[in-house]
Protein backbone atom coordinates (compact mmCIF):
# COMPACT_ATOMS: atom_id res chain seq x y z
CA UNK A 1 0.00 0.00 0.00
CA UNK A 2 1.46 3.35 -1.02
CA UNK A 3 1.31 6.30 1.35
CA UNK A 4 1.69 9.81 0.01
CA UNK A 5 3.11 12.79 1.81
CA UNK A 6 0.72 15.78 1.97
CA UNK A 7 3.27 17.77 -0.02
CA UNK A 8 2.54 15.56 -3.03
CA UNK A 9 -1.14 16.58 -3.17
CA UNK A 10 -0.64 19.68 -5.36
CA UNK A 11 1.74 17.69 -7.57
CA UNK A 12 -0.88 14.95 -7.86
CA UNK A 13 -3.41 17.52 -9.02
CA UNK A 14 -0.96 18.98 -11.54
CA UNK A 15 -0.15 15.55 -12.93
CA UNK A 16 -3.84 14.76 -13.25
CA UNK A 17 -4.38 17.91 -15.29
CA UNK A 18 -1.43 17.09 -17.56
CA UNK A 19 -2.51 13.51 -18.09
CA UNK A 20 -6.17 14.34 -18.59
CA UNK A 21 -6.31 17.86 -20.05
CA UNK A 22 -9.95 17.94 -21.13
CA UNK A 23 -12.38 16.81 -18.45
CA UNK A 24 -11.52 13.35 -17.20
CA UNK A 25 -8.76 13.92 -14.66
CA UNK A 26 -9.33 11.69 -11.67
CA UNK A 27 -8.11 11.49 -8.10
CA UNK A 28 -9.01 8.22 -6.45
CA UNK A 29 -10.49 7.70 -3.03
CA UNK A 30 -10.00 4.91 -0.52
CA UNK A 31 -11.14 1.93 -2.55
CA UNK A 32 -9.63 2.79 -5.90
CA UNK A 33 -6.61 0.65 -6.83
CA UNK A 34 -3.03 1.84 -6.67
CA UNK A 35 -3.12 4.97 -4.52
CA UNK A 36 -4.14 5.66 -0.98
CA UNK A 37 -3.56 8.97 0.74
CA UNK A 38 -2.62 7.88 4.22
CA UNK A 39 -1.41 11.23 5.48
CA UNK A 40 -4.02 13.98 5.51
CA UNK A 41 -3.03 17.55 4.93
CA UNK A 42 -4.56 19.92 7.45
CA UNK A 43 -7.18 22.10 5.74
CA UNK A 44 -6.39 25.78 5.48
CA UNK A 45 -8.53 28.26 7.47
CA UNK A 46 -10.42 29.01 4.23
CA UNK A 47 -11.90 25.50 4.28
CA UNK A 48 -14.21 24.35 7.07
CA UNK A 49 -13.00 21.65 9.43
CA UNK A 50 -15.25 18.63 9.95
CA UNK A 51 -15.51 15.84 12.47
CA UNK A 52 -14.89 12.29 11.29
CA UNK A 53 -18.06 10.43 10.35
CA UNK A 54 -18.79 6.98 11.78
CA UNK A 55 -17.76 3.95 9.75
CA UNK A 56 -20.96 2.51 8.31
CA UNK A 57 -20.90 -1.19 7.46
CA UNK A 58 -23.01 -3.44 5.25
CA UNK A 59 -25.72 -5.70 6.60
CA UNK A 60 -25.11 -9.42 6.17
CA UNK A 61 -27.55 -9.62 3.27
CA UNK A 62 -25.62 -7.11 1.14
CA UNK A 63 -23.79 -8.16 -2.01
CA UNK A 64 -20.78 -5.86 -2.36
CA UNK A 65 -20.71 -6.51 -6.11
CA UNK A 66 -23.88 -4.42 -6.45
CA UNK A 67 -22.35 -0.97 -6.73
CA UNK A 68 -24.49 2.17 -6.43
CA UNK A 69 -22.97 5.16 -8.18
CA UNK A 70 -23.70 8.67 -6.92
CA UNK A 71 -22.39 11.84 -8.59
CA UNK A 72 -22.16 15.26 -6.94
CA UNK A 73 -20.30 18.49 -7.59
CA UNK A 74 -17.57 19.48 -5.16
CA UNK A 75 -16.23 22.87 -4.18
CA UNK A 76 -15.32 24.73 -1.00
CA UNK A 77 -18.43 26.94 -1.05
CA UNK A 78 -20.81 23.99 -0.78
CA UNK A 79 -18.53 21.54 1.00
CA UNK A 80 -20.51 21.68 4.21
CA UNK A 81 -23.65 20.69 2.32
CA UNK A 82 -21.82 17.90 0.49
CA UNK A 83 -20.57 16.43 3.77
CA UNK A 84 -24.08 16.40 5.22
CA UNK A 85 -25.52 14.83 2.07
CA UNK A 86 -22.94 12.03 2.00
CA UNK A 87 -23.45 11.31 5.71
CA UNK A 88 -27.22 11.11 5.26
CA UNK A 89 -26.88 8.68 2.34
CA UNK A 90 -24.57 6.35 4.25
CA UNK A 91 -26.49 6.56 7.51
CA UNK A 92 -29.80 5.48 5.99
CA UNK A 93 -28.42 2.76 3.73
CA UNK A 94 -28.59 -0.95 4.49
CA UNK A 95 -25.52 -1.43 2.27
CA UNK A 96 -23.40 1.72 2.73
CA UNK A 97 -20.21 0.03 1.54
CA UNK A 98 -21.81 -0.51 -1.86
CA UNK A 99 -21.72 3.19 -2.67
CA UNK A 100 -19.17 4.72 -4.97
CA UNK A 101 -19.17 8.51 -5.13
CA UNK A 102 -18.11 10.49 -8.18
CA UNK A 103 -17.26 14.09 -7.33
CA UNK A 104 -16.98 16.71 -10.07
CA UNK A 105 -14.83 19.76 -9.39
CA UNK A 106 -13.89 22.73 -11.51
CA UNK A 107 -10.49 23.33 -9.91
CA UNK A 108 -8.07 21.32 -7.84
CA UNK A 109 -8.50 22.24 -4.16
CA UNK A 110 -6.25 19.98 -2.05
CA UNK A 111 -7.85 21.15 1.18
CA UNK A 112 -11.27 20.06 -0.03
CA UNK A 113 -9.92 16.67 -1.07
CA UNK A 114 -8.21 16.27 2.31
CA UNK A 115 -11.43 17.16 4.11
CA UNK A 116 -13.35 14.45 2.29
CA UNK A 117 -10.66 11.87 3.05
CA UNK A 118 -10.35 12.76 6.73
CA UNK A 119 -14.11 13.03 7.31
CA UNK A 120 -14.94 9.78 5.49
CA UNK A 121 -11.80 7.58 5.73
CA UNK A 122 -13.70 4.53 4.47
CA UNK A 123 -15.50 6.21 1.58
CA UNK A 124 -15.04 4.84 -1.93
CA UNK A 125 -14.84 7.83 -4.24
CA UNK A 126 -13.21 9.38 -7.29
CA UNK A 127 -12.81 13.02 -8.25
CA UNK A 128 -13.04 14.26 -11.81
CA UNK A 129 -12.03 17.62 -13.19
CA UNK A 130 -14.79 19.45 -15.00
CA UNK A 131 -13.28 21.72 -17.62
CA UNK A 132 -15.08 25.05 -17.17
CA UNK A 133 -13.97 25.95 -20.68
CA UNK A 134 -16.66 23.64 -22.03
CA UNK A 135 -19.36 26.12 -20.98
CA UNK A 136 -17.39 29.32 -21.43
CA UNK A 137 -19.39 31.50 -23.77
CA UNK A 138 -22.47 29.28 -23.40
CA UNK A 139 -23.74 30.53 -20.01
CA UNK A 140 -26.33 33.30 -20.00
CA UNK A 141 -26.88 35.50 -16.98
CA UNK A 142 -29.76 34.25 -14.84
CA UNK A 143 -31.80 35.65 -11.97
CA UNK A 144 -29.30 34.44 -9.33
CA UNK A 145 -25.51 34.57 -9.56
CA UNK A 146 -25.02 31.12 -8.02
CA UNK A 147 -26.89 29.61 -10.96
CA UNK A 148 -24.35 31.07 -13.38
CA UNK A 149 -21.32 29.24 -12.00
CA UNK A 150 -19.77 26.81 -14.52
CA UNK A 151 -19.89 23.93 -12.03
CA UNK A 152 -23.68 24.26 -11.99
CA UNK A 153 -23.59 23.06 -15.60
CA UNK A 154 -21.35 20.04 -14.95
CA UNK A 155 -24.39 17.75 -14.76
CA UNK A 156 -24.86 18.25 -18.51
CA UNK A 157 -21.47 16.61 -19.10
CA UNK A 158 -21.84 13.88 -16.50
CA UNK A 159 -21.92 11.04 -19.04
CA UNK A 160 -18.73 12.33 -20.65
CA UNK A 161 -16.84 12.15 -17.36
CA UNK A 162 -18.06 8.84 -15.97
CA UNK A 163 -15.92 5.71 -16.55
CA UNK A 164 -17.28 3.41 -19.25
CA UNK A 165 -18.05 0.71 -16.67
CA UNK A 166 -20.59 3.01 -15.00
CA UNK A 167 -23.92 2.42 -16.74
CA UNK A 168 -26.22 4.27 -14.38
CA UNK A 169 -25.64 7.10 -11.92
CA UNK A 170 -27.71 9.07 -9.44
CA UNK A 171 -26.95 12.78 -9.65
CA UNK A 172 -27.58 14.75 -6.45
CA UNK A 173 -27.20 18.41 -5.55
CA UNK A 174 -25.16 19.33 -2.47
CA UNK A 175 -27.97 21.13 -0.62
CA UNK A 176 -30.00 18.09 0.35
CA UNK A 177 -30.18 15.23 2.84
CA UNK A 178 -31.61 11.76 2.36
CA UNK A 179 -33.80 10.16 5.02
CA UNK A 180 -34.40 6.85 3.27
CA UNK A 181 -32.32 4.13 1.61
CA UNK A 182 -31.10 5.51 -1.74
CA UNK A 183 -30.97 1.93 -3.03
CA UNK A 184 -34.73 2.27 -3.54
CA UNK A 185 -34.18 5.19 -5.92
CA UNK A 186 -31.30 3.38 -7.60
CA UNK A 187 -33.52 0.39 -8.31
CA UNK A 188 -36.27 2.24 -10.18
CA UNK A 189 -36.98 0.99 -13.68
CA UNK A 190 -36.27 3.65 -16.29
CA UNK A 191 -38.55 1.86 -18.76
CA UNK A 192 -36.36 2.79 -21.69
CA UNK A 193 -36.02 6.46 -20.73
CA UNK A 194 -32.68 8.20 -20.37
CA UNK A 195 -33.57 9.86 -17.08
CA UNK A 196 -35.81 9.39 -14.05
CA UNK A 197 -36.86 12.11 -11.60
CA UNK A 198 -39.93 13.28 -9.73
CA UNK A 199 -42.25 15.21 -12.06
CA UNK A 200 -44.48 18.10 -10.94
CA UNK A 201 -47.24 18.41 -13.49
CA UNK A 202 -49.28 20.76 -11.29
CA UNK A 203 -46.57 23.44 -11.62
CA UNK A 204 -47.09 26.24 -14.14
CA UNK A 205 -44.72 25.00 -16.84
CA UNK A 206 -45.06 28.15 -18.96
CA UNK A 207 -43.31 30.33 -16.36
CA UNK A 208 -39.97 28.62 -16.98
CA UNK A 209 -39.72 30.28 -20.39
CA UNK A 210 -40.13 33.83 -21.63
CA UNK A 211 -42.97 35.28 -23.67
CA UNK A 212 -40.55 35.42 -26.59
CA UNK A 213 -40.23 31.64 -26.47
CA UNK A 214 -43.96 30.95 -26.34
CA UNK A 215 -44.78 33.52 -29.03
CA UNK A 216 -42.32 32.01 -31.49
CA UNK A 217 -43.96 28.99 -33.18
CA UNK A 218 -40.59 27.61 -34.28
CA UNK A 219 -39.40 27.50 -30.67
CA UNK A 220 -42.54 26.44 -28.81
CA UNK A 221 -43.08 23.64 -31.34
CA UNK A 222 -40.33 21.74 -29.56
CA UNK A 223 -42.94 20.42 -27.11
CA UNK A 224 -45.27 19.22 -29.87
CA UNK A 225 -46.44 15.68 -29.13
CA UNK A 226 -45.20 15.85 -25.53
CA UNK A 227 -46.92 16.70 -22.26
CA UNK A 228 -44.01 18.42 -20.52
CA UNK A 229 -43.92 18.73 -16.76
CA UNK A 230 -41.43 20.48 -14.52
CA UNK A 231 -38.75 18.33 -12.93
CA UNK A 232 -35.88 19.41 -10.71
CA UNK A 233 -32.41 18.50 -12.00
CA UNK A 234 -30.97 18.27 -8.46
CA UNK A 235 -32.13 14.65 -8.14
CA UNK A 236 -31.86 12.48 -11.25
CA UNK A 237 -31.23 8.84 -12.12
CA UNK A 238 -29.39 8.82 -15.45
CA UNK A 239 -28.78 6.00 -17.92
CA UNK A 240 -25.25 7.03 -18.86
CA UNK A 241 -25.05 4.87 -21.99
CA UNK A 242 -28.37 6.14 -23.36
CA UNK A 243 -27.31 9.71 -22.65
CA UNK A 244 -24.14 9.23 -24.68
CA UNK A 245 -25.82 7.34 -27.50
CA UNK A 246 -28.63 9.88 -27.78
CA UNK A 247 -26.27 12.86 -27.92
CA UNK A 248 -28.10 14.57 -25.09
CA UNK A 249 -25.16 16.76 -24.13
CA UNK A 250 -25.18 18.32 -27.60
CA UNK A 251 -28.96 18.72 -27.50
CA UNK A 252 -28.79 20.65 -24.23
CA UNK A 253 -25.89 22.74 -25.51
CA UNK A 254 -27.90 23.61 -28.62
CA UNK A 255 -30.63 25.21 -26.53
CA UNK A 256 -28.00 27.08 -24.52
CA UNK A 257 -26.90 28.55 -27.85
CA UNK A 258 -30.45 29.65 -28.64
CA UNK A 259 -30.65 31.27 -25.21
CA UNK A 260 -27.52 33.33 -25.90
CA UNK A 261 -29.17 34.75 -29.01
CA UNK A 262 -32.81 35.16 -27.97
CA UNK A 263 -33.19 35.04 -24.16
CA UNK A 264 -35.85 32.35 -23.93
CA UNK A 265 -35.55 31.57 -20.19
CA UNK A 266 -34.31 33.03 -16.88
CA UNK A 267 -32.98 30.09 -14.84
CA UNK A 268 -29.45 28.64 -15.26
CA UNK A 269 -29.07 25.01 -16.30
CA UNK A 270 -32.64 23.82 -15.65
CA UNK A 271 -34.59 25.12 -18.70
CA UNK A 272 -32.44 23.46 -21.37
CA UNK A 273 -33.01 20.14 -19.57
CA UNK A 274 -36.76 20.81 -19.69
CA UNK A 275 -36.57 21.70 -23.37
CA UNK A 276 -34.81 18.46 -24.25
CA UNK A 277 -36.45 16.03 -21.81
CA UNK A 278 -39.66 17.61 -20.50
CA UNK A 279 -42.47 15.09 -20.94
CA UNK A 280 -40.06 12.32 -21.84
CA UNK A 281 -38.65 11.07 -18.54
CA UNK A 282 -39.58 8.29 -16.15
CA UNK A 283 -41.49 9.87 -13.28
CA UNK A 284 -40.66 8.68 -9.76
CA UNK A 285 -42.43 9.32 -6.48
CA UNK A 286 -42.39 12.91 -5.21
CA UNK A 287 -41.01 11.66 -1.91
CA UNK A 288 -37.59 11.58 -3.60
CA UNK A 289 -37.36 15.35 -3.96
CA UNK A 290 -39.08 17.54 -1.39
CA UNK A 291 -37.52 20.55 -3.09
CA UNK A 292 -37.83 24.30 -2.66
CA UNK A 293 -36.91 24.31 1.05
CA UNK A 294 -34.44 27.12 0.33
CA UNK A 295 -37.30 29.38 -0.75
CA UNK A 296 -37.37 31.22 -4.06
CA UNK A 297 -34.34 32.33 -6.04
CA UNK A 298 -34.59 35.96 -4.97
CA UNK A 299 -35.37 36.13 -1.24
CA UNK A 300 -35.05 32.58 0.06
CA UNK A 301 -38.01 32.89 2.41
CA UNK A 302 -39.01 29.99 4.64
CA UNK A 303 -41.24 27.29 3.24
CA UNK A 304 -43.14 24.50 4.94
CA UNK A 305 -42.96 20.83 4.04
CA UNK A 306 -45.52 19.47 1.63
CA UNK A 307 -47.89 16.80 2.87
CA UNK A 308 -47.00 13.18 2.29
CA UNK A 309 -44.08 10.79 2.82
CA UNK A 310 -40.54 12.15 2.43
CA UNK A 311 -37.36 10.33 1.42
CA UNK A 312 -35.22 13.34 0.44
CA UNK A 313 -35.18 16.95 1.65
CA UNK A 314 -33.81 19.49 -0.82
CA UNK A 315 -32.95 23.11 -0.03
CA UNK A 316 -33.13 24.31 -3.64
CA UNK A 317 -33.58 28.07 -3.83
CA UNK A 318 -31.57 30.91 -2.37
CA UNK A 319 -31.62 29.94 1.32
CA UNK A 320 -29.18 27.27 2.49
CA UNK A 321 -29.70 25.61 5.89
CA UNK A 322 -26.11 25.97 7.13
CA UNK A 323 -26.12 29.71 6.42
CA UNK A 324 -29.49 30.30 8.06
CA UNK A 325 -28.54 28.21 11.10
CA UNK A 326 -25.26 30.10 11.52
CA UNK A 327 -27.08 33.42 11.26
CA UNK A 328 -29.35 32.33 14.14
CA UNK A 329 -32.35 32.91 11.87
CA UNK A 330 -33.17 29.40 10.71
CA UNK A 331 -36.39 28.23 9.16
CA UNK A 332 -38.12 25.36 10.95
CA UNK A 333 -37.15 22.92 8.16
CA UNK A 334 -33.46 23.76 8.65
CA UNK A 335 -33.47 21.83 11.91
CA UNK A 336 -34.08 18.69 9.85
CA UNK A 337 -30.72 19.27 8.14
CA UNK A 338 -28.77 20.08 11.31
CA UNK A 339 -28.32 16.49 12.61
CA UNK A 340 -26.24 15.68 9.53
CA UNK A 341 -23.94 18.69 9.85
CA UNK A 342 -20.36 17.52 10.48
CA UNK A 343 -18.89 21.01 10.74
CA UNK A 344 -16.78 21.11 13.91
CA UNK A 345 -17.85 24.58 15.00
CA UNK A 346 -21.56 23.80 14.72
CA UNK A 347 -23.35 24.21 18.02
CA UNK A 348 -26.45 22.62 16.50
CA UNK A 349 -24.67 19.58 15.03
CA UNK A 350 -24.92 15.95 16.11
CA UNK A 351 -23.12 14.80 19.22
CA UNK A 352 -19.78 13.11 18.67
Amino acid sequence: MAYWSPHFLPLLGLLSLLLFPCHSSTVAGNASPGVRLGVIRKPSPAVSVFREAPAFRNADACDQANRIHVAMTLDSNYLRGTMAAVLSILQHSMCPENFEFHFLWARFEPEVFSSIRSTFPYLRFKVYRFDSGRVRGKISKSIRQALDQPLNYARIYLADMMPTNVKRVIYLDSDLVVVDDVAKLWGVSLEGKVLAAPEYCHANFTKYFTNLFWSDPALSRTFHGRKPCYFNTGVMVVDVDKWRQGGYTEKVESWMGVQKRKRIYHLGSLPPFLLVLGGNIKAVDHRWNQHGLGGDNLEGKCRALNAGPISLLHWSGKGKPWLRLDSRRPCSVDHLWAPYDLYLSSMHAIEE
